[in-house]
């Protein structure tokens, strides 16, 4: 039994240190939220990308796969490619919102199934996922080590408290966005500053992880 409160500590200590800054991401994307863009979106999208991490680290229980910090860099071009084509398209976006809103408006009061299974398909679904993978993906070389020493039922408990604090990470990010300051601030600059701030994430995220290196290496 206090195996399992150790895992349910580590459990909330890990996932704390890797993922502080996402409820400024999470903040970001909480501004943007319109017609076409929907807080399921940020859930669903934090989720599954959150997921995808989980899933590269597991190796590390199974005692294998060690990814290096300079490759796992690479994962910055995402966000940096969503961060130029929000800055090339941001004109057609608009069009695209005003057009694409009305289509996932209807299914939702008749058909919650239907409206769910869209919103998992939805393209921006996946660009929240692939921000949140492109911010995380430094975490899988912690989480590795974390669930190499772990038995099975450990494991169980320190993933289960990971995905219920990926909720709760949701609700404080839109708790803070509610609120009159910080929203006005959002609502006046939160649209203009996105693709600079995602562009930045993903620089940031490459020089962090040292992958800037590689293009010496590569050179050589």
């Amino acid at each position: 039994m206090s195996q399992l409160g150790t895992a349910f500590s580590e459990g909330i200590i890990a996932f704390i240190a890797t993922n502080i800054d996402d409820i400024i991401i999470l903040l970001i994307f909480f501004s943007q939220v319109d017609g076409n863009f929907r807080r399921r979106h940020i859930l669903l999208g934090q989720y599954l990308g959150f997921a995808a991490i989980i899933i590269a680290s597991l190796p590390g229980f199974f005692g294998g796969l060690v990814v290096q910090r300079e490759w796992i860099g690479l994962l910055g071009l995402l966000p940096i490619a969503i961060g130029i084509q929000q800055l090339i398209s941001r004109k057609e976006e608009t069009t695209t919102v005003q057009t694409v809103s009305s289509d996932f408006r209807e299914p939702t009061p008749t058909n919650p199934v239907l409206s769910f299974i869209l919103s998992i398909l939805h393209p921006q679904t996946y660009k929240v996922a692939a921000v949140t993978i492109a911010n995380g993906g430094d975490n899988i070389s912690i989480y590795i080590p974390l669930f190499a020493g772990q038995n099975l039922a450990s494991l169980g408990v320190i993933l289960s408290i990971f995905f219920i604090m990926v909720g709760v990470w949701c609700a404080i990010a839109y708790f803070l966005s509610r609120q009159p300051t910080i929203a006005d601030i959002l609502s006046r600059y939160g649209k203009a500053v996105v693709p600079f701030v995602l562009i930045g994430l993903g620089l940031f995220i490459m020089y962090e992880r040292g992958t800037f290196t590689l293009l010496s290496w590569m050179r050589s």
